[in-house]
């Protein structure tokens, strides 16, 4: 290893060989008698304060910018979910654009028309691809369920879809907006009272008023069993209220036509979601059916996760 001497050391030296003065300490008191020395004594100190204070002139800009990168990087609005789950309704507003959405959660649910019980897992993938336009991708990758003594296994349905913003609203002022689903996929896992629509219609509206939001949806839907085609209609209503700074409260009411049973479909769903952070929010709730159709008792448990980086540049 090499070491190098500073350079203010370096011109210390030279300067006393300069001068052909012994730098030992019992040679001092003789260099301070000279007045030549003390000239050199005076510049060595003023070239070696001048340099601290330029380290220390440069140090405090370092720091400053220091300062001033963190102050724009705890400025910059972090992207934040959005989440649709685990209520009936959908909100009217849109993920940000760019970015790609998640909604997982686990579904049993107890005394339906169509089975006994039912486990399933299910997922919302959501990408917004301009301000108001997003896509949507809906499915249950696996469902467990006794139905007439029987239990098995199945992939349920796949849906795809997209929304598009018509207003956007601001405060009391709702946001209004369309989407349009399609079943792409049937699994043939036995469904829950509101049925699994081929096409879907809905029409959504999204405010906040006193301190509550709202999200209510009207749905049209078409119901299939082979050859025989009905029209459904359906309508939601979910206001929700935040609580001890993380949390949200959710209840909810909502109705559905059973156009093969010839019944109404009506039940009251309550939740309670946890925000984690901006982009990762925790949820858990319960639906119970109101009437004789309705499936009796679902449980939701699932989270809301938005990645937190932009499929491609804004531009």
């Amino acid at each position: 290893m090499v070491l190098h001497r500073p350079v203010e050391c370096t011109a210390f030296i030279r300067s006393f060989d300069k001068y052909e003065i012994s730098p030992p300490a019992n040679n001092i008191p003789s260099l301070l008698k000279q007045g030549a020395n003390e000239r050199i004594l005076a510049d060595l100190l003023f070239d070696i304060g001048g340099s601290l204070r330029r380290i220390l002139f440069a140090l405090f800009l370092f720091l400053a910018a220091c300062r001033s990168v963190t102050a724009q990087s705890e400025v910059v609005d972090e992207p934040e979910a959005n989440p649709g789950r685990p209520t009936v309704s959908t909100p009217a507003t849109l993920i940000p654009v760019g970015y790609l959405q998640f909604e997982t959660g686990f579904t049993p649910a107890y005394d339906s028309p169509e089975f006994s019980s039912r486990y399933s897992l299910n997922e919302v993938i959501k990408l917004a691809v301009a301000s108001r336009l997003e896509f949507l991708m809906q499915a249950e990758p696996i469902a467990h369920f006794t139905t007439d003594g029987t239990t098995a296994n199945r992939a349920a349905d796949i849906f795809l879809g997209a929304q598009g913003v018509l207003y956007h609203g601001e405060g009391a002022t709702p946001t209004l907006a369309v989407s349009y689903f399609h079943r792409v996929y049937d699994g043939g896992a036995p469904e829950f009272d509101y049925g699994s629509p081929t096409n879907s219609f809905l029409v959504l509206a999204s405010a906040d008023v006193k301190g509550f939001h709202y999200d209510a949806n009207a749905f049209f839907t078409e119901l299939v069993q082979e050859p025989v085609r009905r029209g459904q209609f359906g309508q939601s209503l979910t206001i929700s209220r935040p609580f001890l700074r993380r949390f949200t409260l959710s209840g909810e009411i909502w109705h559905f036509t059973q156009p093969f049973l010839k019944g109404n479909a009506v039940g009251n769903l309550w939740a309670v979601s946890y925000s984690a952070r901006k982009n990762l929010v925790f949820d858990t709730g319960f639906n119970h059916g109101l009437t004789g159709t309705s499936t009796s008792w679902e449980a939701f448990v699932g989270f809301t996760y938005l990645l937190p980086h932009r499929l491609w540049k804004a531009q």
